[in-house]
Parts: structure tokens; C-alpha cells; sequence
């Protein structure tokens, strides 16, 4: 069941973010994420995180590809939350198994079937398809990707951004299917 959401969505901030902390690079390097398109390698990829949007700084990274193209887990977890509002459209929101990180997957064209809050998944399973939803431009089908901090509060759209492009693994390691 999919339920509206209206609270402040992870897409833009004000100000940079701040970095990383080592142990944060640490455990993020050690989680060897996938990049969360079937198909595609890091060295497609461009990190446009932090690209200017208007007064605010894009806190994602997009990663175009055809519209239906699968999007895959980028690490291992649970989907905590799967929604649709109107800035991201179709969303899925998967933290990771220590409760440090939310992966935030944006601009879907649908879900997977069988997808549900609650679901345990594996690095490259497949959680939904490319699209534009949302305020994406329509003929520009990608997935928003973002990795947040989680603070531990329950608001799993609000907890700081980091980039997620220097994580995704190395040419060669990913995605094969």
C-alpha cells in the first residue's frame, strides 16, 4: 500500500553538508555499495552532487538512464518506507542493517512487484524502474539517489546528506546480474 507523504523531502539543501567523518568513509567504503542502476558502471556515472539548483545545492546524485531500466538495492537492508508525493515522485527509502544510513531512491516509474515496507533485500535487487515522477523533467528518465545520515528519531527523510558517488564500487565489481 502506498501512502501519501507531505514532510520535507530529502532533495536540495541550503548549505554543503558536512563530509563524511572517517568512520562514516569507513563503514560506507566497507559496504561496497552497488551503483543502483542495472547496468550501469561507476565510470558512466557524474557526480552532480552539489550542482547548483536555484538558491539550493542538488544533495544527490542523478543517474540518467532509459525510462524501465531496473533499479537495484544499493546495499543491503530493509525498505522502511515506500511513497509518492510531489517532488519525488514514486520514492523508496531503504535503511541499512546498523541503522546509520538511509538510501533514498527517487523519480521511479514504478515499483517492483511485491515491493512492501518492512522487506528485507540484498545488494541488487531490484526495488523499482527508471522514470520521471515527480518534478522530474519528462524526458529526462533517472533515479534520484541520495544517502543520508540517520539520526535515529523515526524521520527517515531528514537526516543529512552525503555524497554517495565516491562509495559506489569499482569498475568491474558491480552489477553484474
Amino acid at each position: 500500500m502506498i501512502i501519501p507523504q507531505q514532510p520535507v523531502e530529502p532533495v536540495d539543501v541550503a548549505t554543503p553538508p558536512e563530509p563524511p567523518s572517517p568512520d562514516e568513509t569507513a563503514v560506507l567504503y566497507g559496504r561496497s555499495l552497488m551503483v543502483p542502476v542495472d547496468g550501469l558502471f561507476p565510470t558512466s556515472l557524474q557526480d552532480n552532487f552539489g550542482a547548483p539548483r536555484g538558491a539550493r545545492l542538488h544533495a544527490a546524485i542523478d543517474i540518467m538512464a532509459p525510462r524501465g531500466t531496473p533499479v537495484v538495492a544499493a546495499d543491503s537492508g530493509r525498505i522502511w518506507k515506500v511513497r509518492s508525493n510531489n517532488l519525488g515522485g514514486r520514492t523508496l527509502y531503504l535503511i541499512d542493517p546498523a541503522e546509520r544510513f538511509v538510501y533514498y531512491y527517487a523519480h521511479l516509474d514504478r515499483y517492483a512487484d511485491g515491493i512492501r515496507e518492512g522487506q528485507t533485500v540484498m545488494p541488487g535487487d531490484v526495488l523499482g524502474y527508471v522514470g520521471t515522477t515527480g518534478n522530474a523533467p519528462r524526458n529526462t528518465p533517472h533515479l534520484h539517489f541520495q544517502v543520508l545520515r540517520y539520526k535515529g528519531n523515526g524521520r527517515w527523510w531528514d537526516g543529512e546528506p552525503l555524497n554517495p558517488f565516491p562509495f559506489l564500487l569499482q569498475p568491474g565489481k558491480a552489477n553484474a546480474r
